[in-house]
């Protein structure tokens, strides 16, 4: 039986947060792959207005969010981990992709700004999940730092929130891919030591 030095003697599966992450690590993985998704065809697709990038990224958000619930709710056993940050995360994922779907023409910084807010709830959720899995699993930072880039770059749109649609296409694309990637390395990471238990 393999244990993480941050664990002690205990094995994995006693830590409850952890164990969760483990049961549904392929649903990081997901995660990962829909935003690194959105991130390459924000790059990748030439003329991208603005409206059609929003509609895009509210499809993006809308998934992201209904997979994080799905993780949220989908615990297995007696021991349930406070898991609330990931129904925060789910809860305002569906919010801002519903939002985007139904109003997808409302003034540009109308939509910069819910875009920025949207990604500030969700890098500090993630940021305070991640501390809570720190706990639990020695040295892993991936969920933190997904959580960080989050928070940085939803700072940058409200602080520059009348940028050229241009560049917001390539900071919110850019975010995307690397909120992707940290969540597809966490989703390795985690299934690694479930699998090691």
């Amino acid at each position: 039986m393999v244990t993480s030095p941050a664990i002690g003697a205990a094995p994995f599966s006693d830590f409850p947060l952890a164990r969760a992450l483990g049961d549904n690590w392929w649903l990081l993985l997901v995660r990962g792959i829909v935003a690194m998704s959105f991130g390459i065809l924000a790059f990748a697709w030439p003329g991208l207005t603005f409206v059609t990038l929003v509609i895009f990224w509210g499809a993006f958000t809308a998934a992201d969010g209904l997979l994080a619930l799905v993780a949220a709710f989908s615990g297995k056993g007696a021991q349930v981990a406070p898991r609330w940050w990931l129904i925060l995360v789910g809860l305002a994922g569906v919010a801002a992709g519903t939002i985007a779907f139904v109003w997808p023409v409302v003034a540009a910084g109308a939509l910069l700004i819910l875009i920025a807010v949207w990604a500030i709830v969700i890098g500090a959720s993630q940021v305070v999940g991640g501390f809570a899995l720190r706990k639990e699993i020695d040295g892993e930072w991936w969920l933190v730092l997904s959580g960080l880039l989050g928070i940085l770059f939803g700072a940058a749109v409200l602080v520059q929130p009348i940028a050229g649609a241009y560049v917001i296409i390539w900071l919110l694309g850019s975010y995307a891919l690397l909120f992707g990637l940290c969540l597809v390395m966490l989703s390795f990471r985690v299934k690694r030591l479930k699998r090691a238990d």
